[in-house]
C-alpha cells in the first residue's frame, strides 16, 4: 500500500489551470523533492494533499484512504503537517509556546490555553521535545522570546521546527529555504536529516535552491503547467533535456 497517491488532480481558478491532471505515488520513507518553474502548480499541490483547496477532479489518497476535500484539520489528525510559502508564526507569542500551540489539536475551537488544560506530565513531556527541537535549529536561547524579535530566517526555521512535535507520517515543506540566508541554511539541512534518521517518514520540500533541494531528496519531482513533468534522482532530473527546456525555455 502506497502511503501517498496523487491521481488526476486538476484545479482551475478561473481561466488560470493550477493543477492539470497532476499525480504521483510515494510508496516509502524517504526526502522527496517537488520543484518547478514559478506558475507550476506546486503550492497548489501541496494546498490540495492538506486540505487548503479542494480540487476540482482527482482523488487523494493516503495511505490507502481517499481525504479528497477533507478540512484541513482533518488532513492534520490523519497524520499530515505542512509549512507554507508565506512564512507563518505566531509573533506576539514565544518561540517555545509557538511549538507547543502546533502540538494541540486544530478544528475544536482550540486554542494555545490548551497548553495548560493538559496533565502536568504530558505538558512535561512536550516542553522537553520543544526545547530539544528549539536546540537542533539553535534557537534554545530564545525559547522565551517573542517570535517577533527573530529574523526572517530564524522564524523560518521555527515555523519548520513547529511541524515536527506532533510527529506526522508526511512533511510538506513549502520553500523552507526560502529568506534563510547560507548559514542557517546548514542548519535547516542539518535539522531535516536528523528528523529524518530519528523518524524516517515521507519528506516532500518544494523548493527553488537547487543546491538545497538536491543535497537533500533522493528522489526530485518535477512539475510544469500544472503536470508532472518528470522524476528521478537528482542526477537524472539535472541531465533531463525536458527539465532543462521547461527552466529554461
Amino acid at each position: 500500500m502506497s502511503i501517498l497517491q496523487l491521481q488526476g488532480l486538476c484545479k482551475a481558478y478561473g481561466g488560470i489551470q493550477a493543477l492539470n491532471g497532476a499525480e504521483f505515488t510515494i510508496e516509502q520513507p524517504g526526502i522527496y523533492g517537488l520543484i518547478g518553474p514559478n506558475g507550476a502548480g506546486k503550492t497548489t499541490l501541496f494546498d490540495a494533499i492538506a486540505g487548503t483547496v479542494i480540487p476540482d477532479s482527482g482523488r487523494v489518497v493516503l495511505g490507502g484512504r481517499d481525504v479528497t476535500g477533507w478540512a484541513s484539520h482533518r488532513i492534520a489528525a490523519a497524520g499530515i503537517s505542512r509549512t507554507f510559502q508565506e512564512c507563518r508564526v505566531l509573533l506576539e507569542e514565544t518561540c517555545l509556546d509557538n511549538i507547543l500551540f502546533a502540538a494541540q489539536p486544530k478544528g475544536l475551537g482550540a486554542s494555545i490555553a490548551q497548553v495548560f488544560t493538559r496533565s502536568a506530565g504530558h505538558r512535561h513531556l512536550l516542553r522537553d521535545e520543544a526545547m530539544r527541537l528549539l536546540s537542533l535549529v539553535r534557537l534554545q536561547d530564545y525559547a522565551g522570546a517573542l517570535a517577533a524579535e527573530l529574523s526572517f530566517g530564524q522564524r523560518r526555521l521555527l515555523e519548520t521546527v513547529s511541524t515536527f512535535i506532533t510527529a506526522p507520517e508526511i512533511f510538506l515543506l513549502d520553500e523552507p529555504a526560502s529568506g534563510v540566508n547560507p548559514s542557517l541554511l546548514e542548519v535547516l539541512a542539518d535539522f531535516i536529516r536528523t528528523m529524518y534518521a530519528e523518524r524516517p517518514r515521507v519528506f516532500l520540500l518544494v523548493e527553488h535552491n537547487m543546491e538545497f533541494v538536491m543535497s537533500l531528496a533522493q528522489d526530485i519531482i518535477v512539475m510544469h503547467q500544472g503536470r508532472v513533468l518528470e522524476r528521478g534522482s537528482p542526477a537524472q532530473v539535472q541531465a533531463s533535456a525536458r527539465v532543462v527546456e521547461a527552466y529554461l525555455g
